[in-house]
């Protein structure tokens, strides 16, 4: 591969062949083109680094705990949920980061004693029955409105068989 001075001459060239440059023009071409070269291959290497990554810095056993959860990427703790955390911090979706780390769908992301404190008050506040409830009236308005609908409509009579219209009779011809 070539070298970014070599890249630098090469681009400078092409562009000093198309158009004129004075002497200073030249230097400075040469600079922002080695500037922009540099700051590419920094980026490359930032983002290849960013991938080597892929290690997780806790064991899943040790990351969902009863009371926390710990990120497997920067190995923060304390946490009841990481789905903010993931989203804020690593830019990154909850199933990017089950993929990446071998997580199964079954596992939360979530502490367990604030899932059953999450789910205890439900309970308490019915929430359940409430939504069954809901979906038991919106099934009734569904169905009354599909019943107003075909009572409103009539049945569409079968189209009558069109008639042929009966020709004028013909005059005979004499001859």
């Amino acid at each position: 591969m070539a070298t970014l001075l070599e890249l630098t001459a090469s681009i400078v060239s092409s562009h000093a062949s198309m158009s004129e440059l004075s002497s200073e023009e030249l230097l400075q071409e040469i600079q922002k083109v080695y500037a922009a070269l540099q700051k590419l291959e920094g980026a490359v290497a930032e983002t290849a680094e960013t991938a080597e990554v892929k290690a997780p810095t806790i064991s899943l056993k040790k990351a969902f705990q009863p009371d926390q959860v710990v990120c497997m990427i920067c190995g923060k703790g304390g946490m009841k949920t990481l789905a903010r955390h993931l989203a804020q911090v690593h830019k990154m979706k909850p199933g990017e980061y089950r993929k990446q780390f071998n997580i199964p769908r079954t596992q939360a992301l979530t502490a367990k004693n604030f899932s059953e404190s999450r789910r205890q008050m439900a309970q308490d506040r019915g929430l359940a029955d409430n939504l069954a409830k809901a979906r038991q009236i919106r099934a009734a308005k569904l169905q009354s409105k599909k019943t107003e609908a075909t009572a409103k409509t009539p049945k569409a009579a079968k189209p009558a068989k069109p008639v042929k219209a009966k020709a004028a009779p013909r005059k005979k011809k004499t001859a």
